[in-house]
C-alpha cells in the first residue's frame, strides 16, 4: 500500500492523460468537473493563506497537472456533446441554463466577457509579473549571495545559516523560472479553451443540422452545451490564473494576504474616513444615488472611526511602556577600574586581530553598506578568490574607523602592527601616469599606494580626458581594496599559524584519510608542515594541492630532515602550479644569470649553526643589484612581475638574499617550469670585465 502511494500522483497524472483518448461516461464526467472546480479553490485558498512564495515551491508543476486535467475533461466532453445530442452530463447542462436564463445572446455574452477576463487580464498580468519576477531575481543573485558572503566572514552567521540562505535563493531562482514557463502553459490553456468553445459550437450546429433536428432546437441545445462546457473549464481556469498572479506576487508580503490586507487598511484610518466623506458629498448632491452612497459611507465612516480609535490606542500603550521603561533605573556601567578588577576582563586586552583596518571619518561612506559602502562585498570576493587560486582562507578582516587618523587616511595592521598606511580622496578618481602620456592632466600628485606608481589625483568630470591621455583612472574604493589585497598577499604567510595548519589536514583527511594516517604527525609534525606552507605561500606558490605536498614532503623528510630542500623537493613536484602561476599564454619573461656569475654564487655557499646562507663579496653584489635593477625596469614597462631564472642549487638562498632589495622579485629555478614553456630573457646577469678577468686568473692558477 506504501509502495502504491509513493506513485499515486504519477499514476494520476497517467490516467488524466488517457482522458483524451478513452471515453467517459456521463456521471463520471459531472464527478470530476466537481472535482476540478474544489481543486481550483483549494489552490486559490493556499496562495491566499501562504507567507512566502516557496511554502507552495510545486505550484508549477501543480499548474501543469491541472492544465492537463481540464484539458482531458474538455475533449472528454466535446466528444459527448458532439456525439450524445448535446447532453454532457447534468454539471455542463446546469451551468449553461444558469448563464443563459433562456437568453443565448445573452448568455454568450457573459461567457465571452468572463473569457477575455481571464484571458487579457489575469493570464496576461500574471504572465508578465511572472517574467519580469523570475528576471529581476536573477540578476538579484549575485548581490544576495555577496550579501551572505559578507555577513559570514562578519560573523553575523554561522556557516550553517548561510548554506541555507544559499539554498533558498537558489530555490527562489528556480521557482521564479519555472513560473516564467508555467504562465506560459496558462495563456495557452485559455487560448485551447476558446478553440474548443468554438469547435463544439459550430460542429453542433451541423450535426444537429444533418440529423434532422429543428433550427431553433439546434441551437438551444448545443449553446446551452457549449456555454456550459466552456464556463465549467474557464471557472477553474480564472482561479488557478489568480492563484498564479497572487503567487508571484508575494515578493514583499510578510504574512497571509489576508492578514495583510486587513491589517494594511487597518492602519489607514485617515484614508477610510476621507473615503466615507467623499461618499456623503456625492450623497447630497442632487440626482445621485443617495440610498446606496449613504449607506457605503456610513459604513466607511464607522470602520474609519473604529481604526482610528484603536490605533490611537496602541500608541498610548506604547507611550505608557516607554515611560514605564524610562523610569526603571537603569543601571550604571561599571567604571574602568570596576571592570579590571576581573582577571578574565584583563585578558580581552591581549587579544590581537589577525588583519585589521582603520579608515578616517571621509571613508566610512565607502566601508558602511547602509551608505552604499561596497568594500566588505569587495573583501568577500577578493577572500573567495583567493582561497580558490591559493589553497588558503585568509582570515577576517576587522574594519573600524579612527580619530587619531587624518580623515582621508587608512591604516593596515597585522597581528595588533602597522603594516603600511595611505591616504585617498573620496571625491577624486586616482589617474596612473603613463610611461609617455599624450599630455599631462591637471590634478594632485601622489604615489600610488600599493605598486608605488607615480599618480594623481584628478576630478570626475576630468576622467575620460586622462583616459584619452593614456592614464589608467582608478576609483577610491579599488585603490584601498588594491593597497589591502596586495599587502595581505606579501604577508599572507605570517597568518598560517598551528591552528590553521591543523584545520587544512583536517580538510585534507576527508579526500586522504589514508595519507594523513600515514604521515601526520608520524612522519611531519604539524610544526615542520607549518613551515614548509609558509616557505610556500611567502614566495607565491599555492599550497592547494595538499596531497602532493604531503606526499613529496614524507619523501623527501626520508632522506634529509632540512625543511628548505624539501621546500625545493616539493616546489619541483609542483612544476606544473609553478608554470602556471607565472607563465602567460605559454611564455615566460625572465633574468638570467650568466654561468660564471652562477659559479661565484654557488661559491659563496657559508654553512654555520643557523643553516646555510650566501657570502657574497660587495663587488658581486653591487653588479648584481644594479644590473638586476635595469631587467626589473623592463618588467614594469611590460606590466609584468620580475622573475629571475636560476639553477635549483641556489635559487631559494639568492632569492632570499634578492628580496631584501626587490620585495617583489620571484626567482625561479629550472626545474619548476615545464618544457613546453617558451622562455624569453629580457636580460642577462654577467660578471663585469675586471671581475671576470680577476676570475679567469683564479681558474688558471687552480
Amino acid at each position: 500500500m506504501k509502495r502504491i502511494y509513493n506513485y499515486i500522483i504519477s499514476l494520476l497524472v497517467v490516467v488524466i492523460v488517457l482522458f483524451l483518448i478513452l471515453p467517459l461516461p456521463t456521471p463520471l464526467l459531472d464527478v470530476l468537473i466537481v472535482l476540478n472546480i474544489a481543486l481550483s479553490v483549494v489552490i486559490l485558498l493556499i496562495t491566499m493563506n501562504i507567507r512566502d512564495a516557496l511554502e507552495f515551491s510545486i505550484f508549477p508543476s501543480l499548474l501543469l497537472i491541472t492544465t492537463l486535467f481540464r484539458l482531458g475533461l474538455n475533449v472528454s466532453s466535446t466528444r459527448l456533446i458532439l456525439s450524445n445530442g448535446g447532453f454532457a452530463g447534468v454539471v455542463i447542462r446546469s451551468f449553461g441554463e444558469l448563464i443563459t436564463q433562456g437568453n443565448i445572446v445573452i448568455g454568450v455574452i457573459i461567457f465571452l466577457i468572463i473569457v477575455l477576463v481571464q484571458f487579457i487580464v489575469i493570464t496576461k498580468g500574471a504572465e508578465r509579473v511572472a517574467e519580469v519576477a523570475a528576471r529581476f531575481t536573477l540578476d538579484a543573485m549575485p548581490g544576495k549571495q555577496m550579501a551572505i558572503d559578507a555577513d559570514l566572514s562578519s560573523g553575523l552567521i554561522n556557516e550553517q545559516e548561510a548554506r541555507a540562505r544559499r539554498e533558498k535563493i537558489q530555490r527562489q531562482a528556480d521557482f521564479y523560472g519555472a513560473m516564467d514557463g508555467a504562465t506560459k502553459i496558462v495563456k495557452g490553456d485559455a487560448i485551447m479553451s476558446l478553440i474548443i468553445t468554438v469547435i463544439n459550437f459550430v460542429a453542433g450546429l451541423i450535426i444537429g443540422a444533418t440529423s434532422g433536428m429543428d433550427t431553433t432546437q439546434v441551437i438551444s441545445v448545443y449553446s446551452i452545451a457549449t456555454i456550459g462546457d466552456g464556463l465549467v473549464s474557464q471557472l477553474p481556469a480564472l482561479m488557478i490564473s489568480t492563484a498564479t498572479g497572487m503567487i508571484v506576487t508575494r515578493s514583499v508580503s510578510e504574512s497571509s494576504l489576508n492578514h495583510d490586507v486587513l491589517g494594511q487598511f487597518r492602519m489607514q484610518p485617515r484614508a477610510i474616513i476621507a473615503a466615507g466623506v467623499i461618499l456623503t458629498f456625492l450623497g447630497v448632491m442632487p440626482k445621485t444615488p443617495h440610498v446606496p452612497l449613504f449607506v457605503v459611507a456610513a459604513a466607511l465612516l464607522y470602520l474609519g472611526r473604529r481604526g482610528s480609535a484603536a490605533m490611537a490606542k496602541e500608541e498610548q500603550l506604547a507611550r505608557v511602556q516607554e515611560q514605564q521603561a524610562a523610569e526603571q533605573p537603569v543601571a550604571a556601567p561599571p567604571s574602568e577600574n570596576d571592570f579590571y578588577k576581573d582577571i578574565n576582563n584583563v585578558y580581552t586586552l591581549l587579544e590581537v586581530e589577525p588583519i585589521e583596518m582603520e579608515f578616517g571619518y571621509s571613508l566610512i561612506p565607502l566601508v558602511d553598506e547602509s551608505r552604499g559602502g561596497r568594500l566588505i562585498s569587495r573583501i568577500v570576493i577578493f577572500r573567495r578568490q583567493y582561497a580558490q587560486d591559493m589553497g588558503y582562507v585568509i582570515p577576517s578582516v576587522r574594519l573600524h574607523d579612527s580619530a587619531t587618523l587624518g580623515t582621508n587616511q587608512y591604516v593596515i595592521k597585522m597581528k595588533g602592527e602597522e603594516i603600511t598606511r595611505g591616504e585617498i580622496l573620496v571625491d577624486y578618481y586616482l589617474a596612473l601616469e603613463p610611461s609617455s602620456a599624450a599630455r599631462e592632466i591637471d590634478g594632485i600628485e601622489t604615489i600610488e599606494p600599493a605598486y608605488g606608481i607615480p599618480s594623481r589625483w584628478i576630478l570626475p568630470e576630468n576622467k575620460e580626458m586622462a583616459e584619452i591621455y593614456g592614464y589608467t583612472v582608478i576609483d577610491p574604493l579599488s585603490v584601498m581594496l588594491t593597497h589591502l589585497s596586495e599587502t595581505i598577499k606579501k604577508h599572507v604567510y605570517e597568518l598560517l599559524d598551528r591552528e590553521e595548519t591543523i584545520r587544512l589536514v583536517d580538510n585534507l583527511k576527508k579526500r586522504a584519510p589514508q595519507l594523513v594516517e600515514e604521515t601526520i604527525p608520524s612522519v611531519i609534525s604539524y610544526a615542520a608542515l607549518q613551515k614548509i606552507l609558509r616557505n610556500l605561500l611567502r614566495e607565491g606558490v599555492p599550497v592547494k594541492d595538499l596531497v602532493t605536498i604531503v606526499e613529496t614532503a614524507a619523501e623527501s623528510m626520508a632522506v634529509t630532515r632540512d625543511l628548505d630542500i624539501v621546500t625545493e623537493n616539493i616546489r619541483a613536484a609542483m612544476a606544473r602550479t609553478i608554470t602556471r602561476r607565472f607563465c602567460e599564454h605559454g611564455q615566460l619573461r625572465v633574468i638570467t644569470l650568466d654561468a660564471e656569475v652562477e659559479k661565484k654564487v654557488v661559491a659563496s655557499l657559508t654553512k654555520n649553526e643557523q643553516g646555510v646562507y650566501l657570502a657574497l663579496g660587495a663587488d658581486l653584489m653591487q653588479q648584481i643589484i644594479s644590473q638586476l635593477g635595469e631587467g626589473v625596469k623592463k618588467f614594469g614597462e611590460l606590466s609584468q612581475t620580475p622573475i629571475i631564472l636560476t639553477s635549483p642549487v641556489i635559487r631559494i638562498y639568492l632569492g632570499r638574499l634578492l628580496s631584501q632589495f626587490y620585495p617583489n622579485l620571484y626567482v625561479l629555478a629550472f626545474n619548476e617550469i615545464t618544457s613546453n614553456v617558451q622562455i624569453q630573457a629580457l636580460g642577462n646577469i654577467t660578471l663585469g670585465r675586471v671581475e671576470a678577468e680577476r676570475m679567469k686568473e683564479v681558474v688558471d692558477k687552480r
